[in-house]
């Protein structure tokens, strides 16, 4: 019987690899080893400014201005609406920075046979079943299986781990792995998209999140549309039935719609992110998107990296444990002469630094060095001593050591007592070929940072719940866990949930990129606001999901282009301001917000109330257009206000801050309708003075309402900054000079808008009293 074993086109193929026709044909159906370009035009990102709520908003007024011929009026609205625009440019995302990262980690060149002879060909051109030559420094242009040769991998920035492995034939290993040692043949398995890198990138690509700080301007603007579209439509109602002309109906409703629009809100929250921005980069943190300044402030999760990020990302010698007869220096300095000093092994490094200067038990010298041999998982050296006698010095995986040595139950106990610590265990032996020695054991570890401990004892006490994030074993992980104060249970790697609270577990290990961005994902999915910390490519896709990626100092370009801040400063203190300096920025955001959301609803209502007590518009939309201008932005000199860190992670409560907004809304109302009723009944002042009335009482009003919410304490308490000052002035000035003068309105006497001031200082300590409870009950700090 005739027997015939079925095998596929690749395996038949074997070293002769693919023809050019075979590869040719391969790359028109898989497509190119590369990352597709998903880049986005100039023109496209500018555009996309304009097709948000508040420019919306803004557009529907410049078309009512120039249905009614106001020209003027229609100009300075566009120019508010450009200049948001503007600003908002600048905090366009850096997706596209880390695709083209990712895909500059390819190599550009690769060794491949084709037609039966090696071929340099570029990497972009590789397709499946193609055989490649991986040699000394260079990188893995997709992923492959090993057919033979041994190399010395190094994925840590894939995998995360620090401790480089040995490949031989049937070994895996991925697209942009380094090849540290040897020299290999090998399979091409998947290239482009569908390799580990290019899943990588494919994540970075797709994760995205809504930041807190989006999600405050919709829900702000989402609230003042709702409540003062009601408004409007009542004031419209109450027009026509009062049969007013509907010359005079049209500019009303213009009025009270550009009344409704938070016209510097996106700007503020721009403006607010780059001065803490700046701040950040005295403390050795650059922010590449400016929302993850604010973000910092709702921070209550840090998902942070082991490797590179807790610990050094460098091997160390931890213990030594020699061996009766010997001493722990003569076990290194054994260890050493069958080491190399080459440091391209970081074994071999990390035991000739910790060697230097000490001797072995007698005099010897090295004839021939054996570099590590994955095969036989030793390194040796041959020797001679002072009367020139052989001397074999072995150094290698302590299983293999062992059987060249007579048995030592000791040697056993302690390494397993190591291993059980998390470490990796070498054993020495040294003697005669024929009657070897066991020296010691060594054991080498990752250490933690300096700085690792304190950080989290930090973080803890601002509100921030740290886990840490592996590829490790779970032993590992949990041992590197309690030396930098991680105490909790370790999750187990079989899978993670799609909803999870931090509290549950303090360690995540074994897990996969995939896996932290699906864990970040589970955090958001509990409604935790998420900061990932790590280093190397493998956190690309968690750094992009998260709220707040952080890359460390050390980390690749791929982790800084994902991350929302970098590191630029050897450990990891950069957090702690980062998320002390966006507590600042969102105490500062906070205040304007409130009172943006407070002036919108107040100014709506109040020509309304205008409306039925006086029968006609008490503003104009010029009036309300300077009120834009000047009221507006000049409030943005809020963002470099003096205010007190919250000791917990801040929370947009939209609904509680418009709860406030409307309570403290109907104290400012009420001011502004008693001046009005004041000058209307008591002065019996005519309609265009009662329009310059109203116009002034607005503003000196907001100014009070600014004063008395800047702070959560009394407004006495927290002395406001120098360009608050200013700005108020300026605010003060442009208003009273307008009314004296009587441009663009009629003029008032100059006891009346003193007086108007009076009352308005008197009002900003009233309102400092209210404050108090209502903040507490609003939970608002």
């Amino acid at each position: 019987m005739n027997m015939q074993t079925k095998t596929t086109p690749d395996r038949v193929r074997g070293e002769a690899g693919l023809t050019g026709a075979e590869a040719r044909a391969r790359l028109a159906q898989t497509g190119p080893n590369a990352m597709p370009d998903t880049d986005r035009s100039l023109w496209q990102s500018a555009l996309e400014k304009f097709w948000a709520p508040v420019p919306w908003m803004l557009e529907a007024a410049i078309v009512l201005q120039l249905a009614l011929g106001k020209t003027l009026e229609a100009g300075i609205i566009f120019g508010l609406l450009l200049f948001n625009a503007t600003l908002g440019l600048f905090q366009e995302s850096r997706a596209t920075a880390t695709l083209k990262e990712l895909k500059s980690q390819l190599a550009l060149n690769a060794t491949a046979r084709r037609d039966g002879v090696w071929k340099t060909v570029p990497a972009t051109e590789l397709v499946t079943g193609d055989v490649v030559k991986l040699s000394l420094g260079g990188v893995v242009p997709a992923d492959v299986t090993l057919t033979s040769g041994d190399v010395l991998l190094d994925q840590s920035m894939l995998t995360g781990e620090s401790i480089p492995i040995e490949g031989g034939a049937g070994q895996q290993t991925f697209a942009g792995a380094l090849i540290r040692r040897g020299e290999a043949e090998a399979l091409v398995t998947a290239t482009g998209v569908r390799t580990k890198f290019g899943r990588t990138a494919e994540l970075v690509r797709v994760a995205h999140v809504v930041s807190s700080q989006q999600r405050a301007v919709m829900g702000v603007v989402r609230n003042l549309a709702f409540f003062n579209g009601i408004v409007i439509l009542a004031l419209v109602a109450y027009a026509l039935f009062l049969k007013m002309p509907l010359t005079e109906i049209l500019p009303l409703v213009l009025t009270a719609v550009l009344a409704s629009i938070p016209v510097a809100l996106p700007a503020t929250f721009t403006l607010a992110s780059a001065l803490g921005a700046r701040a950040l980069a005295k403390d050795g943190v650059l922010p590449t998107r400016l929302s993850a300044v604010d973000e910092a402030a709702t921070m209550d999760v840090l998902c942070s990296d082991k490797t590179g990020t807790l610990t050094r990302n460098a091997l160390t010698v931890t213990k030594v444990h020699a061996m009766p007869d010997y001493k722990d220096d003569q076990v290194l300095a054994l260890a050493a002469l069958a080491s190399s000093d080459s440091g391209q092994d970081p074994v071999d490094a990390a035991i000739c630094a910790v060697a230097r200067g000490k001797a072995p038990p007698e005099a010897l010298t090295v004839q021939k060095f054996t570099p590590f041999d994955p095969a036989s998982k030793m390194s040796e050296a041959a020797a001679t001593d002072a009367k020139d006698a052989a001397c074999r010095i072995v150094k290698g995986a302590f299983a293999v050591v062992v059987q060249l040595t007579p048995p030592s139950p000791e040697a056993t106990t302690a390494a397993d007592a190591m291993q059980n610590q998390g470490f990796r265990v070498l054993a020495v032996a040294a003697g005669p070929a024929h009657a070897m020695k066991l020296i010691g054991l060594i054991a080498l570890s990752d250490p933690p940072r300096e700085d690792s401990a304190s950080l989290i004892s930090q973080l803890h006490m601002l509100g921030v719940r740290v886990v840490m994030v592996t590829g490790d074993a779970p032993a590992t992980a949990a041992i590197v866990a309690h030396e930098v104060g991680l105490e909790g249970a370790v999750c187990p790697a079989s899978g993670i949930p799609d909803k999870i609270r931090a509290s549950t577990y303090a360690v995540f290990a074994g897990v996969l990129p995939e896996d932290k961005y699906r864990l970040v994902k589970a955090f958001q999915g509990s409604g935790h606001t998420v900061g990932m910390c790590g280093d190397g490519a493998n956190d690309a896709p968690a750094l992009r999901q998260a709220q707040i990626g952080i890359a460390v100092s050390t980390a690749t370009d791929v982790a800084k282009s994902a991350a929302g801040m970098v590191l630029t400063q050897p450990g990891l203190y950069g957090i702690v301001a980062a998320v002390k300096q966006g507590r600042v920025i969102f105490q500062r955001i906070l205040t304007y917000t409130m009172n943006s959301i407070i002036k919108k609803i107040v100014t709506v209502l109040f020509l309304a109330a205008g409306l039925i007590m006086t029968g006609h518009a008490i503003l104009t939309p010029l009036l309300m257009v300077i009120i834009m201008v000047a009221g507006d932005f000049l409030a943005m000199s809020l963002t470099t206000d003096n205010v007190t860190v919250s000791a917990r992670p801040n929370v947009w409560r939209i609904g509680n801050m418009t709860r406030a907004g409307v309570i403290f809304g109907l104290f400012l109302l009420a001011f502004c309708i008693g001046l009005l009723a004041t000058g209307t009944f008591l002065l019996h002042l005519p309609a265009k003075a009662q329009q310059t009335l109203a116009f002034i009482t607005l503003v000196f009003g907001s100014q009070a309402t600014i004063y008395a919410l800047r702070a959560r304490r009394h407004l006495w308490q927290v002395r406001p900054s120098v360009w608050l000052v200013a700005s108020s002035l300026v605010d003060v000035l442009i208003a009273a000079s307008l009314a004296l003068a009587g441009l663009a309105m009629s003029a008032l006497s100059p006891g009346l808008v003193a007086s108007v001031f009076a009352a308005a200082v008197a009002f900003a300590l009233v309102l400092d009293v209210v404050k108090i409870p209502v903040f507490a009950w609003l939970d608002i700090s």
